[in-house]
């Protein structure tokens, strides 16, 4: 039998309120007014929890009532009604990437790529506009711009963002042929897929800006790659040819046409020359005319004195001798020239 033995029932009842037994130290009451401020603290901490968002300094915050667009709100804290209200936050200042025709598994110095799959293959498989195929891989780079077009007027943006970007590229490697998407055109291609992409973003209004598409690496199909590197070396030399054209026509034509400049130049103004000499000698001409009907006598024989004096000096030594006179020999230094007389 144990030791103390049965000692009854507890009675934990009665008019006076519940019984302990003897031995244990009484519950101390709660005053109701404390009660109900700690349920009033546990309630508004509870509100502040559920009601205190952060935004991040990349991101935007869509605030939704009942699933209902309300407001958006810019990076820091803020506060929503709980229950009622939920956040969406949307990175409007990070710039996001799809990769199409690959997928990189490890981004480093040297990127690590994943196995194709035949999802891959399907996206990067394409026909040329000369009937060709043609393996397309490439990047997209973009950014969200409108975070409510981006979220609530388009469903599964994501997907959707990637099909009009296949299309796109799509149809502007079909507008080219295998050669120019190959090998020259690769720029002009990337450049109209991104604008042909940027015009349905626009159109379906999906708020997001594409900031870059690039041609990560275009190959024919594996089974024509051998001809294709014959093919491409043609091209190659071809190409080499037509450069080495265009040298010599850029070194020779400008000079011809520099020569053929200076000549037409030359030629008026040696034009000009003339007419204004002609012009000068009419003008002094009619000037002369003038004078000679104002004096005649006179400007007949100012003319003859000038005349004279411009053509004597041409005729080198002369002498005039008078029809009388005789004994002129004496005079005349017959020998020798005026500088070995001197002498």
């Amino acid at each position: 039998m144990a030791r103390g033995g049965w000692q009854g029932p507890i009675d934990i009842g009665g008019a006076s309120g519940p019984r302990l037994p003897p031995g244990l130290p009484p519950v101390p009451r709660v005053p109701p007014g404390a009660l109900r401020a700690l349920l009033v603290a546990a309630l508004l901490l509870l509100l502040f929890f559920t009601g205190y968002y952060q935004v991040e300094p990349d991101e935007v915050g869509v605030v939704q009532r009942f699933g209902r667009y309300i407001r958006t709100t810019e990076p820091g804290p803020h506060l929503k009604l709980p229950l009622a209200e939920t956040v969406t936050k949307v990175p409007v200042q990070r710039q996001l990437k799809m990769e199409f025709g690959f997928r990189t598994t490890r981004a480093a110095q040297r990127s690590e790529f994943a196995p194709p799959t035949p999802e891959t293959l399907a996206e990067a498989v394409m026909l040329t506009g000369d009937l060709n195929v043609a393996v397309v891989e490439w990047i997209v780079q973009f950014r969200i711009k409108d975070a409510r077009a981006y979220l609530f007027h388009v469903r599964d943006v994501p997907e959707t963002f990637r099909n009009m970007s296949e299309a796109a590229m799509r149809q502007v490697v079909g507008d080219h042929s295998v050669d120019e998407v190959l090998t020259i055109g690769r720029e002009t291609i990337a450049q109209q897929a991104k604008e042909e992409l940027q015009r349905l973003c626009n159109l379906y209004g999906i708020g997001i800006e594409v900031q870059q598409l690039v041609l990560q690496d275009v190959n024919p199909p594996d089974a024509v790659k051998p001809a294709f590197n014959e093919v491409n070396q043609a091209i190659q030399e071809k190409e080499r040819a037509i450069n080495e054209a265009w040298a010599d026509y850029n070194k020779v034509v400008p000079r011809a046409k520099g020569e053929a400049e200076q000549a037409v130049r030359a030629a008026e103004g040696y034009a000009v020359e003339r007419v204004n000499n002609a012009q000068g000698d009419a003008h002094r001409f009619e000037a002369l005319y003038a004078e000679y009907r104002k004096a005649p006598a006179v400007t007949r024989k100012r003319i003859y004195l000038e005349t004279m004096g411009t053509l004597l000096p041409r005729t080198g030594r002369k002498l005039v001798l008078d029809e009388k006179a005789r004994g002129i020999l004496p005079l005349l230094q017959l020998e020798g020239t005026p500088a070995e007389v001197k002498k």
